[in-house]
């Protein structure tokens, strides 16, 4: 009989699963939180406005909602077919193939691990500048404040999802609670000198400037919204929480995006908002706050960004550990990494693993001598960004594969019009993003560098694949697990998806 104790063994079922009753509202708290609606508000509006197509910025947001409301569709439609938490992954391999779910895997894993780091260097920044220029306390590097927050974060993914939950619900109602307020000053104030602003409603103001690169930036801030699937096993009820959650989520950052941006777009005025954004992006929505609400608000909206950013790294945090988790019970990671903890039935491993991993990158960046703002933050959202287009992309294509050769739903919209349009739309807008990735990250010396790393992320998978022949992302003993907790998984799918590569 062969011994138990080699740690390439499988940990026990029992080991291997996550537990917890998230409804629909804890979900939307965790993936709302990780788009951080403040943090984007207060950075990449001003941006968008000011390189992207100006006073019609606030559209892009609304054109972006729509694009990836195609895309919602499809995925939200296999959902149910697919009942693993790997998310992007695993439905990339449900519809093309173990090869394709595996490179899938590894580029959602750079996809992830940068939006956090690029928010760690924000955060550190942020922190030192609001400690020693605000309250006076110690004038210490970024870094020291990264490496706190990295341990508080680590500290809350440790524990059972429930408390991370708790507290992103918290730091999130605050912050959209403030900008809120800030909206309703301006509306009730009837916007600036120039009232309202018209430019975000008419074709010439959309198409004005760069609107390319306003899709881009608006993109950006959505990234997380589908992070519902990936806490599927914590769901009090998945077939139904996941597909509710993924909608509300969409909608609520669409609204609150489009809203917030033309609101202070209409408190400067048209040519006033380029303006404001191009000399002072940094402060430009503190100015408004403390402009139309009063000194009080501009204070709170200052607090609540750096809450903001803690809010966005904790829910990444919790999302690259679910990835770590479930790659690891398919063999694609070690299957040691993919334990749950005993008591806090939380992906404690993962957990330990990716905040080693975030204190290592941080230490690189510091060894590089990068500015955490100007080339941590810029550099890695914008490989972020890349990342997250090309994911979508994929899962919409597998979507279409997917229902074309299982024939497991017949709902036309659902599984075939929604998801090409999805795929139109966001191929339309990876090549606007790989063509203007010099600007996203400051000079296409950088830009070759990193889409170079992002396509050799996904590369790794089929090398992965080659290398362990059991790695599987659509893994027959996920789909067991699935039955037994009562999903429901046609057997053509599981047969099909476990024995063939469609590479």
């Amino acid at each position: 009989m062969a011994s138990t104790t080699n740690s390439t063994v499988a940990p026990p079922v029992e080991e291997r699963r996550l537990s917890g009753k998230l409804g629909v509202g804890s979900i939307v708290f965790m993936v709302v939180a990780a788009a951080a609606p403040l943090t984007v508000v207060g950075g990449s509006v001003p941006i968008g406005i000011s390189i992207g197509n100006g006073a019609g910025y606030p559209a892009m947001y609304a054109i972006g909602a729509v694009i990836l409301f195609f895309f919602a569709v499809g995925f939200v439609a296999m959902t149910r077919y697919v009942p693993n938490a790997g998310a992007f992954y695993t439905y990339i391999g449900a519809g093309l193939g173990r090869l394709h779910g595996l490179g899938g895997s590894f580029l959602a894993l750079l996809t992830y691990q940068t939006i956090q780091a690029a928010v760690y260097g924000y955060l550190g920044a942020a922190l030192g500048g609001v400690v020693h220029d605000d309250l006076g306390g110690p004038d210490l590097p970024w870094w020291v404040w990264a490496g706190l927050s990295i341990a508080v974060v680590g500290l809350l993914g440790f524990r059972h999802i429930d408390l991370s939950s708790k507290v992103l619900g918290v730091l999130l109602v605050a912050e959209i609670g403030i900008v809120l307020v800030v909206d309703a000053g301006v509306v009730l104030s009837g916007g600036g000198d120039e009232g309202f602003s018209t430019a975000s409603i008419t074709p010439s103001g959309i198409a004005s400037g760069a609107p390319g690169i306003g899709l881009m930036f608006a993109l950006a801030g959505f990234i997380g919204f589908e992070c519902t699937a990936v806490f599927r096993d914590e769901a009090r009820d998945p077939d139904k929480t996941i597909p509710r959650a993924t909608y509300a989520s969409l909608a609520l950052i669409g609204v609150f995006y489009t809203l917030s941006a033309w609101s202070i777009v209409s408190a400067w005025g048209d040519q006033g908002a380029v303006a404001e954004a191009g000399s002072d992006p940094e402060g430009m929505v503190v100015r408004t706050a403390t402009d139309y609400v009063g000194r009080v608000a501009g204070d709170v909206v200052q607090a609540l960004l750096l809450t903001s950013l803690f809010a966005c790294v904790l829910s990444f945090h919790n999302v690259i550990n679910r990835y770590v988790f479930s790659m690891a019970n398919t063999g694609v990671l070690p299957r040691s990494w993919g334990r749950s903890h005993h008591r806090h039935h939380s992906p404690h491993v993962a957990s330990l693993l990716q905040t080693g991993a975030s204190v290592v990158l941080v230490a690189v960046f510091v060894a590089a001598g990068l500015d955490p703002i100007l080339q941590v933050y810029t550099w890695m959202s914008g490989v972020a960004t890349l990342g997250f287009i090309l994911l979508m992309l994929l899962t919409c294509v597998a979507v279409l594969v997917f229902f074309a050769r299982n024939r497991v739903d017949n709902r036309v919209w659902n599984t075939r019009v929604a998801p090409a349009v999805g795929v139109v739309g966001l191929g339309f807008t990876a090549y606007l993003t790989a063509t203007n990735f010099g600007l996203l990250v400051g000079g296409w010396t950088v830009g070759a560098v990193f889409l170079v790393l992002t396509i050799a992320s996904y590369l790794v998978g089929p090398l992965v694949g080659a290398l362990k022949p059991s790695a599987d992302p659509m893994a027959v003993s996920e789909f067991e697990a699935a039955l037994d907790a009562g999903a429901e998984v046609p057997a053509q799918i599981r047969s099909t998806s476990a024995t063939e590569d469609h590479a």
